[in-house]
């Protein structure tokens, strides 16, 4: 059974390697996909279309990156504000501690 699926398997990989030759573009079953009419038709608007496409994902994903960093930064700032409050609060829960042994001290 394992040996029919693994044929059965390659047999699926050459059949989408055969379909999709060729370039972005280059029309419908030949690489470039049912990307719209223009695409459908292949040719030399075909792969501008692709390349315009391409160009659009790019911008994209550089733009969401350029804001995930800027979030990162703002909640790096976010936490290093908590850090410095939490220290502050640190030492007045320290002072008011010994405030407390020392006024134990003198009442022994």
């Amino acid at each position: 059974m394992a040996l029919r699926l693994a044929t059965s398997a390659r047999q699926t990989t050459r059949v989408f390697a055969r379909a999709m030759s060729g370039g972005y573009g280059d029309g419908a079953g030949r690489g470039g996909g049912s990307g719209g009419s223009i695409r459908d038709a292949g040719g030399a608007f075909g792969k501008m279309e692709a390349a315009r496409e391409d160009e659009y994902f790019y911008k994209k994903q550089k733009q969401q990156l350029e804001e995930l960093r800027a979030h990162i930064q703002k909640e790096i700032e976010h936490h290093e504000k908590q850090v410095e409050s939490h220290k502050a609060i640190l030492e007045r829960h320290k002072q008011r501690v010994k405030e407390i042994e020392e006024t134990q001290k003198k009442t022994e």
